[in-house]
Parts: C-alpha cells; sequence; structure tokens
C-alpha cells in the first residue's frame, strides 16, 4: 500500500485564508474601524471648539494632518504580520531604549521637562510611541517563555525589561506616561498566565513603592519628585485645598467646567471656562473638562460610549488572537487605551491624580494620536489573521 502526498493547496482542501492585501482587508473588524474613524472624526469636531477661541485659532486643521499620517500608519500596522514583531522584538526593545536616552541628552526642554525631539516641522514624542514598542517586546519576551511563565524567573525579567523604560522616562520628568508603562507591564504580565501569587507580589511592591515616594520618604525628608509633581499626585486625595493654591486651581476649574455644562452644554460661546481661558490646558490636560462643558453630558457621553466600543472590540482581538504573542499585544494595547482615558477623565472631575496623560483623539498633539492609531491599526492585523473555524 502506497501512501501519496496530498498538496494542501489542492482545490477543495483550502482553508480560504488569504494572507494578501484583499485578504487581510476583508477579515478586519468592522465594528472596531467604524468605532476608531468615529472617535477620530468627532474629537476632530471636539477639538475645533476647544481651541476656536485660542490665542493661535482652531487646531482642527493641524489635527487633521497627524490624523492624516496616522491614518498611514494604521493601515500599515494592518498589513504587517504580526509575527515580524515578534522575530524582531530585540530591535524594538533595543531601539526603545536608545530613543529615550536620545530624549534626555539631546530632546527639547520645555517648562523644566525632556520629553520631546524637535524635527522641525513635528515635535515628536518618544513616550507616545513607546506604550506601543513596550506592549510588543514584552509580549515576545513572554510568548517565548510561554512554558516558565509558572516561575518568578519570567515575571521579574519581564520587570526589568520594563522597568529601563519606565526608569529614563520617570527621568524626563514624565510620571503619567511611565504610569502608563505600567499598565502595559501590568495587563501583559495577567493575559500571558503568570500566577496569582506572581501577580499579588508584584502589586504589593508596587503599591509600597508609591506610597513611599508620594508619602513615607517625604515625610522623612526624602523628596524622590519635584514638589510639584508630589503635589499634581496628591491633590485630589485633598478636596477641601485651598483652590487658590497652584496644586489645586487646575482641578477646581476643572470641576466648575464639567458641572457647568449640565445635560447640553453651554455651547463654543457660552463655555466661558474655556473661552475665558479660566481652565488650564483646555485644549491637552483638560480637554474632556472642555468637552464636557460646551457640549454637556450627553455630548462627554457620545465621547466615553465611543471609547466603551473600542475596548470591547479590542478585548474581543484579545480572546481572537490566533496565538499567545497576539494575546498579551492586545491586551497591552488595550489596556494603556483604557488607563490613558480613565486616567484622564477621572483627574477632570477630581477622582485620580493629575499626571498630564492625554486623552486619546482628543488632546491637541501629534505623537498621541499617531500612536493610538498604529496601536489599532496592530489590533486589527492581530485579528485579521485569528484562528478560522474550518
Amino acid at each position: 500500500m502506497t501512501i501519496e502526498a496530498v498538496d494542501p493547496r489542492a482545490r477543495g482542501l483550502r482553508t480560504g485564508r488569504r494572507d494578501d492585501a484583499l485578504g487581510v482587508i476583508g477579515r478586519l473588524d468592522w465594528v472596531l474601524l467604524a468605532a476608531t474613524c468615529g472617535t477620530v472624526f468627532y474629537g476632530l469636531i471636539a477639538i475645533g471648539g476647544i481651541t476656536r477661541h485660542d490665542p493661535g485659532g482652531s487646531a482642527t486643521n493641524r489635527q487633521a494632518l497627524y490624523v492624516a499620517a496616522g491614518s498611514i500608519l494604521f493601515v500599515a500596522a494592518i498589513l504587517i504580520d504580526p509575527g515580524f514583531y515578534r522575530r524582531f522584538s530585540r530591535t524594538i526593545y533595543v531601539a526603545l531604549i536608545a530613543v529615550m536616552a536620545f530624549v534626555l541628552v539631546f530632546g527639547a526642554a520645555t517648562r523644566g521637562s525632556k520629553r520631546w525631539i524637535n524635527i522641525g516641522f513635528f515635535t515628536f514624542q518618544p513616550s507616545e510611541f513607546g506604550k506601543v514598542l513596550l506592549a510588543l517586546a514584552l509580549a515576545a519576551l513572554l510568548a517565548d517563555r510561554s512554558k516558565q511563565v509558572g516561575s518568578i524567573g519570567t515575571p521579574l525579567k519581564a520587570i526589568a525589561t520594563a522597568a529601563v523604560p519606565i526608569v529614563l522616562i520617570f527621568a524626563q520628568p514624565d510620571a503619567g506616561t511611565a504610569l502608563v508603562y505600567v499598565a502595559v507591564l501590568a495587563a501583559v504580565l495577567f493575559v500571558a498566565g503568570v500566577r496569582w501569587l506572581h501577580l499579588a507580589l508584584v502589586g504589593a511592591v508596587a503599591l509600597t513603592t508609591i506610597l513611599a515616594v508620594l508619602w513615607f520618604l517625604p515625610a522623612a525628608g526624602v523628596n524622590v519628585l519635584k514638589p510639584y509633581q508630589a503635589q499634581r499626585l496628591t491633590s485630589f486625595t485633598n478636596p477641601s485645598n485651598d483652590p487658590t493654591d497652584s496644586s489645586s486651581y487646575n482641578l477646581a476649574q476643572s470641576k466648575i467646567a464639567v458641572g457647568a455644562g449640565g445635560l447640553r452644554g453651554r455651547g463654543i460661546v457660552g463655555a466661558t471656562q474655556t473661552r475665558l481661558d479660566y481652565l488650564p490646558a483646555n485644549d491637552t490636560d483638560f480637554a474632556f473638562a472642555s468637552l464636557a462643558e460646551q457640549r454637556g453630558f450627553f455630548g462627554a457621553s457620545i465621547l466615553l460610549l465611543l471609547y466603551l466600543v473600542i475596548v470591547w472590540r479590542g478585548l474581543k482581538v484579545v480572546t481572537a488572537s490566533g496565538d499567545l504573542f497576539g494575546a498579551i499585544v492586545a491586551a497591552g494595547i488595550v489596556f494603556a487605551f483604557v488607563f490613558q482615558v480613565f486616567v484622564n477623565v477621572g483627574m477632570t472631575i477630581g477622582i485620580a491624580p493629575i499626571t498630564g496623560i492625554p486623552l486619546p483623539f482628543v488632546s491637541v498633539g501629534g505623537s498621541s494620536i499617531i500612536s493610538n492609531l498604529a496601536g489599532l491599526g496592530i489590533l486589527q492585523g492581530i485579528y485579521a489573521r485569528r484562528r478560522r473555524r474550518l
């Protein structure tokens, strides 16, 4: 008896899966794509109203250019097989560390911080893109060591890997973005299957470190953070502070703006907190407060619902991923997105620390919107290559 080799490409045995551009595009998550487009479009509308009375005029056109650049990366990320990132994960990680170190040495200093690289027509903030790059690097590390994920050595190695860029960002100083990187680390460890005991130990150490930096060490005369940083991070825990104090003024004005919006908003002209510049950083840190004042509860709810759809479909990408690497990457990107939304919205109403984390697709700035579009493009690329039932 002889056994003939069967060509899996023979007619009748094909899976129907195509990995060319048209095949990948045909398998996209169209709900996620619609939510992404809707959020970007709504963000541009919001930015137009928020910045209409700013000294430099409306920032809509500039943001539209950033959207166009981000859309190119979005499409490119869809077409790139996620396996490419895994093969070159070490290169990605080295590039991440190199550019962070470059910022500290040669970056443009603004208000005492070195976070940006000025390339003439665009001020580039590498730490925004680092959120996605860190998720890729950590996912490759944990996926390659999936059989040893139950041992304490694997999460410790992941923590050590993440600690380098976190420390470099913290030194810029940019405590807010450093917290986003910590959120990425927590998400990838959880989805990789790290034992609950190890996660609890890591969480306890992280909580102790935060308490020590913000309260215990300063009480002993050791200041890890600069005074203004500590005040911004802890002001929300003391809502009864004098609102004229510099550490509480921003939060007080933000609460006034959100409350003044009511159900339907005060409109662009009637939003005096934004129009008369009572609300600091109304187009960046406190963009949500400006949106709430102008468009009210209903307008803010539209944005939050769009975010919710993105998160929902992003979590579906985690569960539908074709391999562990893709699931871990998706988890890191989605949780970073959720964390940014929660902290930014939370700080405008006094339930989260004031960290300077931008509101995705609404806060003015190119690096944030481009990096978020790139991250969502990677999610789509992972989903398009998901497992398919035959």
